[in-house]
């Protein structure tokens, strides 16, 4: 499966496409970084942010699902994020991507794959390590490892949501992340049980947008925001 990652910002907004079907360097697609100028106001960030990811996705038809690094669960959006995160689900929602969203936490979960054995806190060095590893390929920014392992991490998920893979297939952080089922075993709540993985979140973590029909004037704003990347890079050409 190939899948994009996201690591939305708008100073370094990292991304990476993945291959799970092989191992070593092609395992890395292609990695880069959206950036766009301080002196642009606030919007036209966010308008060119959309646009190129519009042209990211044309440019790469056979990635099939998306993963999108979130603020942590229950936590305030910044307004700044918060404009930005959802200019990055209109681009998904327009090109019809299927996303599972990753708060921070997650995404420094799933990158040591086991956390019994992997301990402490991931710094960006570690996060840069992990992708090193994976991918046996050296050079790294670490917006770009971010963005490698969340799509590393969306590869899974969808695999496990369609079935390709079981529980028996996930690792520990994977199991805890995709998977975790929770039994209250004292208090109140003594005996009730908790289904908080991903896979029992479609709708709040996790959407299908590729099952939703697209409708004309859709495709007719997809293309207009292809030809506005076009223009876009003919004028930063020299």
């Amino acid at each position: 499966m190939f899948a994009l990652g996201l690591d939305p910002s708008l100073t370094g907004f990292g991304w990476a496409v993945h291959n799970n079907t092989v191992v070593g360097p092609k395992r890395l697609v292609k990695k880069g970084i959206f950036t766009t100028s301080a002196s642009d106001i606030f919007v036209q960030r966010y308008v060119k942010m959309r646009t190129y990811l519009v042209d990211l996705l044309d440019r790469f038809p056979e990635v099939q699902s998306v993963g999108v690094e979130s603020p942590p669960y229950g936590e305030g959006w910044s307004e700044g994020l918060y404009g930005l995160f959802v200019y990055v689900n209109e681009a998904l929602y327009i090109c019809r991507k299927n996303v599972v969203y990753f708060d921070p936490l997650t995404v420094k979960m799933l990158a040591k794959l086991d956390p019994s054995i992997r301990k402490g806190i991931m710094d960006k060095s570690d996060m840069v390590e992990c992708a090193k590893v994976d991918t046996q390929i050296k050079r790294w920014n670490h917006n770009e490892a971010d963005a490698y392992i969340i799509s590393r991490g969306a590869a899974r998920f969808w695999e496990y949501e369609l079935k390709e893979i079981g529980d028996e297939d996930l690792v520990p952080s994977e199991q805890r992340s995709f998977a975790r089922v929770h039994t209250f075993a004292k208090g109140k709540n003594a005996g009730r049980t908790k289904r908080d993985g991903l896979i029992y979140r479609e709708n709040d973590r996790f959407f299908k947008f590729s099952n939703i029909p697209i409708v004309p004037d859709e495709e007719e704003f997809r293309k207009w925001l292809l030809e506005k990347s076009r223009i876009q890079n003919q004028k930063a050409s020299p």
